[in-house]
């Protein structure tokens, strides 16, 4: 059974840069010997996979850096440039397979040595298809933009191998060598998604976007069992929740009323008890309270406050 825990984003980013330097050689030497624009598109992804992976790993080792003056929140949003840069790629990757695929397409020419060019493809997919799988599983753990993003390109890169090779496959059992430039120009459509995707993905993360429902559920379970009324009188109640998410950090900053005749000690005893309750509740959340009387009330988004 693999231990999730111990496979870290730095360490797995490194294992895609070992991987994708491997899929290079095989694809490339596929596309060598039958001269296939389908396999020369699919040796091109790899490319575009090892940029991102060696980027991908740069910004995971900027991201695990602790938080420091010029940055007192951390540097946990580094992930979205891999993500982002990885999207780019992937549509700079897809407009030349096009422009190559076009060229051919007026000039089909029949293929050389495909069962060779076929089986060296499947070896690199069947790499890139079990490193997607451990991916994902650890992006889940870790909360790893990167993670998930490079995984999510390789799972990509397997079903652009597999339609690759069914092209050729359908190609040199009919004769009709035009098909193998369609699979070229159906994979770049393919990845040209898939890069529009992640380049989205890295927008939103940057825009300090709200935590997942889920997610955000499991605060709000904690806060119930918290709040507390003593017949119509609320003893404790919580207002102006708001979460963001950053990387694999997550945030949430919330108001805690209470009576103003507790003293200062009790009160910041229940908020630390709080606190605590919420971080064990959910892995990697920050929270901040602020503590309030329970007749005062915050106002935020005055006109004032938006000069």
């Amino acid at each position: 059974m693999i231990d999730l825990n111990k496979l870290t984003p730095k360490r797995l980013l490194m294992v895609s840069v070992v991987v994708a330097l491997l899929t290079i050689g095989l694809k490339t030497a596929a596309w060598w010997v039958t001269d296939s624009v389908g396999l020369l598109s699919d040796a091109m992804e790899s490319v575009v996979n090892l940029a991102s992976a060696v980027f991908g790993l740069m910004m995971v080792t900027i991201a695990a850096r602790p938080a420091d003056d010029d940055h007192p929140y951390g540097h946990h949003k580094a992930e979205y440039f891999s993500s982002g840069f990885e999207g780019i790629l992937i549509i700079v990757a897809a407009v030349g397979i096009v422009a190559v695929s076009v060229q051919r397409l007026f000039e089909p020419q029949p293929l050389a040595q495909l069962d060779v060019g076929l089986a060296l493809s499947v070896a690199s997919s069947a790499l890139n298809g079990l490193l997607a799988w451990v991916m994902l599983l650890a992006a889940k753990v870790h909360r790893s933009v990167a993670l998930e993003a490079d995984g999510r390109h390789l799972i990509t890169d397997v079903w652009t191998s597999a339609g690759v090779v069914l092209g050729l496959a359908l190609a040199a059992a009919t004769g009709w060598w035009w098909m193998d430039v369609l699979v070229a120009i159906a994979v770049a459509l393919n990845i040209l998604k898939e890069g529009a995707r992640l380049v989205w993905q890295s927008s939103q993360g940057l825009m300090d976007g709200s935590l997942e429902p889920e997610v955000r559920a499991s605060i709000d379970e904690v806060l119930k069992t918290f709040a507390f009324e003593r017949g119509a009188v609320e003893i404790i109640r919580f207002d102006h929740i708001t979460s963001r998410k950053a990387g694999q950090r997550r945030f949430v900053d919330l108001h805690m009323h209470m009576p103003a005749s507790w003293t200062l000690g009790r009160a910041a005893a229940v908020r630390m008890t709080v606190e605590q309750a919420l971080m064990s509740a959910v892995p990697g959340l920050r929270a901040s309270i602020q503590l309030l009387p329970s007749d005062v009330e915050a106002h935020f988004n005055d006109e004032k406050d938006l000069i």
